[in-house]
């Protein structure tokens, strides 16, 4: 049973949407389940005003009966509080009398904007934005509740935290996973770090001031993946390479690395590869992880690791200079609502992907029509690891 979905939905439509194919039977799933990401992609220090104005939550409109999902598509919707204010501009049919006409021709420099109207033919660059925007990964966060929750059966957990902003990093974080998690919740920039935190923010509220943006640097990791998913067979089977898709996927996003990443580059073999040990009480295992999780597209049974990069948002309170498509003359960049710094955001995004990166592999190596079946499969995978 394969694991796949499509999002629908504008920025200020009247609603998101996503469908959902793959997800087997018997998994207990309800909306509570999808809110809480949901909730947790909306805050954050530096995000704009529209977060003020949206409260996500995803209703389940198919394939759960009595909490229990069915084996059948899965419908999503999450109903865009905003449209009420944007019912005459983003009307689907005739647009109703006394709707605004003027049509958005200004590009922002690193947006969709041009690039987009170009390729599809618009003269109005609201047909690009308003579907380019991020506010698509509000369906994706949805969408990946679901991913999660099934992971979560089997034992398989993600979190994420916030590494670096405007240039200010963290610094060595030796302790647990679970510490890391708790300290990045408890923080306005997701950052596990109380000293780069303070620094984060003063970051931003410059930003703020000057009318700028700032990007920056998440991680994300999965704990209890098992040894075997993903495979080396096909170059569009690799893991990594699934991985680094799925991150690079999300808006902005200029770069995503595993493990040691760009580092091994830098490094001699010895300081980079993981050396293999055994004893009878734990089998095989490593005590480093450079690798991240993955060696030739295969996990290892070590916690998955994936950084991502993500540059400054693009429309900026002192705009960039552009160029009006329609008069071709020298302009300032149209300026939409949008956030000084979504790094944290992006950070709840990149937990939403790995999971349904993870989801698929997960499914193609245990495939069932139940999580009775999955489980039986599973167990058996174990067992069999143990022999060795």
């Amino acid at each position: 049973m394969a694991f796949h979905f499509l999002t629908a939905g504008e920025s200020h439509g009247e609603a998101l949407t996503a469908v959902i194919d793959g997800v087997p039977a018997g998994l207990g799933l309800t909306e509570e389940h999808l809110n809480e990401d949901l909730a947790r992609r909306q805050r954050g220090y530096g995000r704009g005003g529209r977060m003020k104005i949206e409260q996500d939550r995803a209703h389940i409109s198919s394939g759960v009966r009595w909490g229990v999902t069915l084996g059948s598509p899965i419908t999503l919707t999450i109903q865009n509080q905003d449209w009420e204010n944007w019912k005459q501009t983003m009307a689907v049919g005739e647009p109703p009398a006394g709707a605004p006409a003027k049509a958005v021709t200004r590009p922002r420099p690193g947006h969709a904007d041009l690039a987009g109207a170009m390729k599809y033919g618009h003269r109005d660059i609201r047909n690009v934005l308003e579907r380019s925007s991020a506010r698509e990964t509000t369906a994706r966060v949805a969408v990946a509740g679901v991913a999660k929750r099934l992971l979560g059966e089997f034992g398989i957990t993600i979190l994420s935290h916030v590494t670096e902003i405007g240039g200010v990093r963290i610094g060595p974080l030796e302790v647990p996973w679970d510490e890391v998690r708790s300290r990045a919740e408890a923080s306005e920039v997701r950052c596990a770090d109380t000293k780069a935190e303070r620094a984060m923010i003063e970051a931003i509220d410059r930003a703020k001031e000057a009318g700028d943006t700032l990007g920056g640097v998440f991680e994300v990791v999965a704990l209890g993946c098992p040894v075997g998913l993903g495979s080396y067979v096909q170059w569009d089977r690799k893991l990594d390479g699934r991985l680094a898709r799925a991150f690079c996927s999300i808006h902005a996003i200029k770069g995503a690395e595993i493990g040691m990443g760009f580092e091994a580059a830098r490094r001699p073999g010895s300081q980079v590869h993981d050396e293999i040990l055994f004893d009878s009480a734990s089998g095989f295992h490593r005590r480093s992880n450079s690798a991240g999780g993955l060696e030739g597209g295969v996990t290892n049974g070590q916690p998955v690791v994936v950084r991502a990069a993500m540059k400054p948002i693009s429309t900026l309170r002192k705009p960039l200079r552009s160029v009006d498509m329609e008069t071709k003359e020298t302009v300032e960049a149209v300026v939409e609502r949008s956030d000084v710094c979504a790094v944290p955001a992006a950070g709840v995004v990149g937990e939403a992907m790995m999971a349904l990166a993870l989801v698929e592999a997960f499914l193609e190596k245990f495939a069932g029509d139940s999580v009775d079946e999955i489980r039986r499969n599973y167990q058996g995978y174990l067992d069999y690891l143990k022999s060795w």
